[in-house]
């Protein structure tokens, strides 16, 4: 799938699963989804991950502008044949676009996922860890060692 459609659609499932939370929830408001162990929990988180450095939004706009700054430019130079790593790429930029707009819209970003062991999340969260996961995994190890088994 090419890069950029790949990110509009991390965007878009982002952007639309919120919207759905918003116009359904109130703040605040949790819904039982699998007894104790999944809610959804309608928040609005003014900070980073775990709500650190609450109402620092201005911070967290320039960051992310920064970093899909950087995202794009590394994309630009990978190497033909590194699908994981374009793939990773394409997550963790459409995931931080999906919290900058929630940000630069409403000046928080807003959660839902509740595993009430973890603080709320969101898709675009989940969309950047996995980013930065596949691409920790194409980066440390081998490219021959990828996809053997142990």
């Amino acid at each position: 799938m090419p890069f950029l459609l790949l990110v509009a659609l991390v965007l878009a499932v982002d952007q639309v699963s919120k919207y759905l939370i918003r116009t359904n929830f109130q703040p605040n408001e949790s819904l039982p989804v699998i007894g104790s162990i999944f809610h959804l929990t309608y928040v609005h988180n003014p900070g980073a991950a775990f709500g650190l450095l609450a109402h620092k939004t201005q911070v967290f706009i320039g960051v992310t502008v920064l970093v899909a700054i950087i995202i794009l430019a590394a994309y630009r130079y990978l190497p033909p044949g590194r699908p994981l790593l374009r793939l990773a790429l394409a997550l963790m930029l459409g995931g931080a676009l999906g919290n900058l707009l929630d940000r630069l819209r409403f000046g928080y970003v807003v959660d839902f996922l509740d595993l009430r062991i973890w603080p709320v999340f969101n898709l675009a969260d989940m969309a950047i860890v996995a980013g930065v996961i596949i691409l920790c995994w194409q980066l440390l190890v081998p490219a021959g060692e990828q996809g053997r088994e142990p």
